[in-house]
């Protein structure tokens, strides 16, 4: 009898002949594939992908200039509205002072004749008082001098019982 035969497979021959990189008989079409690959890579990136981006990098550094420049544009605006406002609150300031100065001024002036006022009228009332206390220390006087006359004229008659006359009295506490 014969040897049945052994029929393989395309696929199984292929797996047993090993790795298909790592066989030598296939290294030149590799390369050929590996050049034509990299060079249509290569031109792609070249003609299409390398002007894009390259586009798209000076449209950022354009958009980043524009932007840095209208900064500096809102700075230099906000450093001129800083120095309108400084120099406006500092008029506003020196024209408070100058208002406050006059108004003090005015205030003197006012509290100045107030107060010249008020000593006159002070004045005027002392010497209405002095001359109230002045004419009560008379009133007062006569009635202590009348006190004393009547008081002298009782004394003399209590003690040796003689009845003086108000004229003699009066001369005695005249003397006195």
């Amino acid at each position: 009898m014969s040897e049945p035969a052994v029929t393989h497979t395309g696929t199984e021959a292929q797996h047993s002949a090993g790795f298909p990189p790592f066989k030598t008989e296939s290294f030149p079409s590799q390369i050929f594939w590996l050049v034509v690959t990299f060079v249509a890579l290569f031109v792609i990136l070249w003609r299409i992908a390398g002007p894009r981006i390259a586009g798209v990098i000076g449209a950022r550094k354009g958009k980043i200039a524009d932007d840095i420049a209208q900064a500096e544009k809102h700075k230099a605006d906000a450093e001129a509205a800083l120095a309108a406002y400084e120099s406006a609150l500092a008029s506003a300031r020196a024209k408070a002072h100058a208002e406050a100065d006059a108004n003090r001024k005015v205030l003197e002036a006012e509290t100045e004749k107030a107060k010249a006022a008020a000593d006159a009228e002070a004045h005027a009332a002392a010497a209405k008082a002095d001359a109230e206390i002045a004419a009560k220390r008379a009133e007062a006087a006569t009635h202590v001098t009348k006190a004393a006359q009547d008081a002298a004229a009782e004394i003399v008659n209590r003690l040796i019982g003689v009845t003086v006359p108000p004229e003699e009295a009066e001369a005695a506490v005249k003397a006195l």
